[in-house]
């Protein structure tokens, strides 16, 4: 048993609201699970008389109306009523933002982000002049109605982060919209809840909820150029074509296949929440990403000597 209430609270749960949208259909689950029990043992309690009671103490006129009232009008009032509710909390649940404007790519196996980018849905997946480009973890302001616009550029991705808010779809060719409105400041996760291949199951993120200072602080660092000294680790990463896929801006590299690394140090984890920021995870994911991340596009370094490696993870990890 307690093992059982234990899952009902955490970080990635939907029992542990902090978003408006997240409160509202917790309350609408208790509603709806409320009345699945009532109704069950209703049932249950007359099924239970039916057969053990004697059939000649009640008329067929008795039997008519309790299928009438208990079978017909009874459900189509309460499914009536459950229907009102459900539609009557839409148009808050929609009502447009007052807070910044993020865009989101799911990808094949983690997740690209843009802050400030106008609302433009090409900045979905090709950047826009001005867009602050990140990957798998998000920044949004508490008490704000942040608007993430959800796009893919391969496969359908659904972007769920439980304590917040319900599920949306990111669809190849169109663009969605899910507000954020948390009303709690911490470090929440999410993950795709579609079925998009084999590191499906890998492919996390966290949001960070923070405040409005802190959150126009992050957005202002993460828009500066990586603070980059010339080092053996950026030659490696130079030589080696790392350049090609990714990007660090204040340096050569401006690859756009996988995230941007110009603040990477700055994330809570590495490889779509797979692993902690460290340099030794750094290091080992480099080396053999698909033997962490099974179906991972990124191509193993192996083959590397280890001192490499090291350089290069050491590079990285002081990226903040």
């Amino acid at each position: 048993m307690i093992a059982l209430l234990s899952s009902c609270t955490g970080p990635q749960t939907a029992f542990d609201a902090a978003g408006v949208e997240a409160q509202r259909v917790l309350a609408l689950f208790w509603v709806l699970l409320t009345g699945a029990v009532a109704i069950w043992l209703l049932v249950i309690g007359l099924s239970y008389y039916a057969t053990k009671g004697d059939p000649a103490k009640h008329s067929e006129k008795t039997g008519l109306r309790l299928i009438i009232w208990g079978g017909c009008v009874f459900p189509t009032v309460v499914l009536a009523a459950l229907l009102f509710w459900g539609l009557k909390m839409m148009p808050e649940l929609r009502r447009p933002a007052d807070g910044p404007t993020i865009a989101v790519a799911g990808e094949r196996f983690w997740w690209r982000v843009a802050y400030d980018v106008d609302g433009d849905p090409g900045a979905v997946r090709n950047l826009p002049q001005g867009g602050v480009p990140s990957a798998n973890e998000i920044w949004i302001p508490v008490n704000k109605r942040s608007e993430i616009l959800l796009g893919s550029p391969d496969v359908i991705h659904s972007f769920w982060v439980p304590s917040l808010a319900g599920k949306m779809d990111a669809i190849p060719g169109r663009v969605n919209r899910l507000i954020l409105e948390p009303t709690e400041l911490g470090i929440f996760n999410g993950a795709c809840a579609e079925f998009c291949g084999t590191a499906h199951a890998q492919m996390g993120l966290r949001v960070v909820v923070a405040s409005e200072e802190d959150f126009a602080r992050y957005v202002r660092a993460q828009a500066e150029p990586a603070a980059v000294d010339e080092s053996v680790g950026l030659s490696l990463f130079l030589q080696n074509g790392c350049g090609g896929c990714h990007s660090v801006r204040g340096t050569p590299a401006d690859g756009d296949v996988g995230p941007d690394l110009t603040h990477v140090a700055s994330r809570r984890t590495i490889a779509a929440g797979l692993l902690p920021m460290t340099e030794e995870n750094l290091a080992a994911f480099i080396a053999a990403p698909d033997h962490l991340k099974p179906g991972v596009e990124m191509p193993a370094f192996g083959v590397l000597p280890d001192a490499e490696i090291e350089q290069i993870s050491e590079w990285l990890g002081s990226l903040e």
